[in-house]
């Protein structure tokens, strides 16, 4: 009942329509979040993704174990989040995503960010690990980018008695992709209610 039960796939639907994302993927991590998200976008070997210095070691190891390199961009000395304005300096051909960091749950500038991922064709995946309910020009982060992830671990400021994650999107391939990985192809009562699902 703890694992995968009932309670669980309630947690899911409630955390999505606060979230305001379609769906919503537990996982037993932030990490695990983070690591089965990029795998969903399709990130592998070769691939770099930026993302901040600044942050738990999570995010930069959950790219490692995608295969991929992570590639550091500097922050806002005001903000302490990834600033924009740099990660332009860090884009390549090899560069597949953004990951920003909503630290210490200040929202980053989404705005700038998307603008930048659309420009250069790459996914963004919200590292909202810190930042349960905060909003961004009235969104809440983790919806914004093509992922968001968040961490229960009971030091967040949101808890799920013990260590939990979960990755929102509104994307159903997305949705699809995180729950396969995270079920290692076990079919759930969750994805069975994900429209359209073969």
């Amino acid at each position: 009942h703890f694992v995968l039960g009932e309670d669980v796939y309630k947690f899911e639907e409630e955390f999505a329509e606060y979230i305001g994302a379609k769906y919503a993927i537990s996982t037993n991590s932030g990490t695990a979040a983070l690591h089965l998200s990029l795998l969903a976008l399709g990130i592998k070997n070769q691939d770099q993704v930026i993302t901040t210095p600044f942050s738990f070691i999570a995010t930069a190891n959950a790219i490692l174990h995608a295969g991929a390199t992570p590639v550091f961009s500097d922050i806002n000395i005001r903000t302490y989040n990834i600033d924009p304005a740099k990660i332009c300096q860090n884009i390549t051909k090899r560069t597949k995503a953004i990951i920003p960091v909503h630290l210490f749950g200040y929202p980053c500038n989404m705005q700038q960010i998307m603008d930048i991922a659309q420009d250069n064709k790459v996914k963004v995946l919200e590292d909202a690990c810190q930042a349960h309910g905060a909003e961004y020009n009235g969104l809440k982060v983790g919806t914004i980018g093509d992922v968001g992830c968040f961490s229960f671990y009971p030091s967040k400021n949101m808890t799920v008695c013990g260590d939990g994650g979960m990755v929102v999107t509104n994307n159903e391939e997305i949705a699809r992709l995180v729950i396969k990985l995270r079920d290692c192809g076990r079919k759930t009562k969750y994805e069975h209610d994900i429209v359209g699902y073969t």
